[in-house]
């Protein structure tokens, strides 16, 4: 668990003010610290004992996972917790993780009381008339120095969330109550932790301070992870929250047992939850990832909860539903397709143009080694999505891996496999310097029309190595933000049991094992992956990706591999490059885009707010005439949409619930922004703005020029480049 805690948490439920004992250190924590700082020296790609240097990463790592705003601890702790750094290498070896829990136990002290002065600064009337300003982004700023220094960080903090209210228009009352409650429910988090969550946060710091990418996973954690790889889990198909102390229903997975029962509905709330006939045990106050484990079971097994219906007149009514676990499929995570006609608004003449969407590369190993024809893969999905656009006749595919995070390497090589005929896809080396080439082996080939990649600094990992192979091969044209995330390192999920007496509570370790390449052998780490075409983005404004992250490889590179590829044209690179920035010149959404980017840029730069209500409301007037503004450009255009139709994998399940067609979790934890940094989000409720994205809009505008000058062929005559950031074939 990755545990970034802030005074913006809001995540818990009201709790009032209660005596509260800390968690105590377990054998469990210190056992699995050792293990991990034993399994780090002997597997992880740097092979680095724990010495004093990782110690004193380490001890940072943790302090910032428990204050990762720098608004909790003091200086003076910080100068008190030194202590720990030449001691936590022999403690961690000695099976020891009490300086966790002491330094867990300073932090919840100084939550307590800095929720004691939020408390206080609200009973006392605001002045926003004075030119105080408040820093926003503190991830790199300095802990306060003293007390006095605290308070003055939390008056302004509690200052700051007022006038947001009260430019919200809402009530002095209401909004005192409203931001009581958040931090009753912040407080609530830090309490509800146990001893458990402690050790993970710690345990994950020590992972961290090897690189940011290997981490520690408890047992609920794994269960997620492999529940995200396999997008399926056996429970009721339902989606839960936690407010004010209860599990909420937020919605009902279409044709899960809970849809079907017919007798569970949206903010119903669950109080009680039994196994099969045993007695239930009271989930009011629990955490909700414990009810989550409790409501989660084998298949076929019997579930019972005990709910206050939404439609009750009191909560006293209580109401029991008896449930049959199932498989529920994970169906809103799969890969997705579109046919979009292009140019069927009258800007031209008429193609079917295919979008995929893939948001991460996944797959259910397990059944995969079982020969299971049936089970879920991003390659497989893609590959039916190809056969149903190829039977719509589109005339080029958008395979867009803006959201894509990573995954699965094995799948980022299956599916570079469905558009190439054979060959190296991407080299892995590890700690030794021997170097793997993983090639796909298969001569079919499941699409070779024109395609185009779509990218974003978000797309990181499996999606890198997938652009990275398709842009050496020249089989498609990259297209997004400046480069792409930059992660080029491969991790190994360890579980721990096989060195923890089969003890299932010990979790695992994700461990960076190798790094991965480019077949035209340069890295992606820091770098990622450069678009041949890119096109302004609001992420271009701020630090996303490996090169902003702490303790991050270094960039390298290896010889070349040997494959095949058409040689560069240049000239009809230029010619597409010439034609896309002669659209964004006049593209009034791209204009808009370049405005929010300078804004952006500018308001991090500046990196404060102001708490002048005279000056703010001249702001927000200003974002308001602006998002009005842009809504008349966008009614003015009078260009109708361009017909879309949508590609389903599977038709969906029977339901007796309309209440979601679609589900997304909402049990995660989230930080409220600062509105200093939004960018035209009334624009989500603008019934004029297009239905496509713009750089979606534009990435099929490029496509669609590879079609007109390459025809119904490979688009490698076009798309035929190498990232800058790569060395030639040699």
């Amino acid at each position: 668990m990755t545990l970034r805690l802030s005074g913006f948490l809001l995540t818990a439920v009201f709790v009032a003010a209660q005596a509260f004992a800390a968690p105590k250190p377990t054998p469990d924590a210190g056992r699995i610290a050792h293990l991990t700082a034993k399994l780090f020296e002997q597997a992880h790609y740097n092979h680095h004992k724990l010495d004093d240097a990782l110690a004193a990463r380490f001890l940072r790592k943790y302090i910032e996972a428990l204050d990762y705003t720098r608004m909790f601890f003091r200086q003076s702790d910080l100068q008190e917790f030194e202590r720990y750094r030449a001691m936590l290498t022999s403690r961690t070896l000695a099976d020891d993780a009490s300086p966790a829990f002491e330094i867990f136990e300073r932090y919840e002290q100084r939550v307590e009381q800095a929720v004691g002065w939020a408390k206080e600064f609200l009973k006392q009337p605001p002045d926003f008339s004075n030119d105080e300003k408040i820093q926003i982004d503190r991830t790199k700023a300095v802990w306060p120095a003293d007390e006095a220094a605290a308070r003055e960080l939390w008056r302004l903090r509690v200052k700051h969330e007022l006038l947001q209210e009260h430019l919200n228009k809402t009530k002095p009352e209401e909004a005192i109550r409203l931001i009581t409650r958040r931090y009753d429910r912040m407080l609530r988090s830090i309490r509800e932790m146990d001893a458990d969550d402690v050790g993970e946060a710690y345990i994950n710091s020590l992972c961290h301070a090897y690189d940011p990418h290997s981490d520690y996973l408890g047992k609920s954690e794994l269960k997620n992870f492999e529940i995200t790889m396999k997008l399926s889990l056996f429970g009721i198909g339902a989606v839960l929250k936690s407010e004010d102390g209860y599990t909420k229903i937020v919605s009902l997975v279409p044709g899960g047992p809970a849809d079907m029962s017919r007798q569970l509905k949206v903010d119903d709330r669950v109080v009680a939850v039994a196994q099969g006939e045993d007695e239930p045990v009271d989930v009011v106050d629990m955490k909700l990832n414990k009810v989550v484990e409790q409501i989660r079971g084998a298949k076929g097994t019997k579930v019972r909860l005990t709910v206050i219906p939404a439609s009750a007149p009191d909560s006293s009514v209580r109401k029991v539903v008896t449930l049959i676990r199932e498989e529920i499929k994970l169906t809103e995570q799969e890969a997705k397709a579109k046919v979009i006609e292009h140019g069927s608004n009258g800007a031209g003449p008429v193609r079917k143009l295919g979008v995929i969407e893939v948001p991460s590369f996944y797959a259910d190993t397990d059944r995969d080694r079982n020969a299971d024809t049936n089970a879920v893969s991003t390659t497989r999905h893609v590959a039916m999505l190809i056969e149903k656009l190829q039977a719509q006749r589109v005339d080029g595919i958008v395979l867009d891996l803006r959201r894509n995070g990573g995954g699965l390497l094995d799948e980022a090589v299956a599916l570079a496999g469905l558009f190439i005929k054979q060959g190296p896809v991407v080299q892995v080396k590890d700690f030794r310097g021997r170097i793997q080439i993983l090639d796909d082996e298969d001569p079919k080939v499941a699409y070779d029309g024109p395609l185009l990649v779509l990218t974003s600094h978000l797309s990181a990992s499996a999606s890198e190595i997938f652009a990275a192979a398709m842009q050496d091969y020249g089989r498609a044209m990259v297209v997004g933000d400046k480069k792409t995330f930059g992660k080029g390192t491969v991790q190994t999920m360890l579980p721990m049991a096989n060195w923890a007496f089969g003890d299932a509570k010990a979790g695992a370790l994700k461990l960076t094992t190798q790094k991965f390449y480019r077949i035209a052998g340069g890295s992606t780490q820091h770098r990622g992956v450069i678009p041949d075409i890119i096109l302004p983005s609001i992420y271009d404004s701020r630090e996303i990706g490996e090169s902003a992250l702490d303790n991050a490889m270094p960039y390298d590179e290896v010889s070349a591999a040997v494959y095949s590829r058409d040689p560069v044209r240049h000239q009809e690179l230029a010619e597409l490059r010439r034609r896309s920035t002669e659209r964004l010149q006049k593209d009034r959404d791209f204009a808009y885009i370049q405005d929010d980017i300078a804004r952006v840029a500018q308001q991090i730069k500046e990196g404060y707010v102001s708490l002048n209500l005279a000056k703010r409301q001249q702001e927000k007037k200003a974002d308001e005439n602006r998002t009005d503004s842009r809504k008349k450009e966008r009614k003015s255009r009078n260009m109708p949409e361009p017909k879309l139709t949508e590609i389903v994998l599977h038709p969906l399940p029977p339901t007796a619930s309309t209440a979601a067609a679609t589900t997304k979790p909402t049990a995660a934890a989230k930080v409220p922004r600062d509105d200093s940094s939004d960018t035209d989000e009334d624009d989500e409720d603008d019934p004029k703005k297009p239905s496509l994205d713009p750089t979606l809009q534009e990435a099929l505008s490029i496509l669609n020029d590879i079609v007109v000058a390459g025809g119904n062929t490979s688009g490698a005559k076009i798309a035929n480049t190498a990232s800058p950031a790569a060395p030639e074939t040699r």
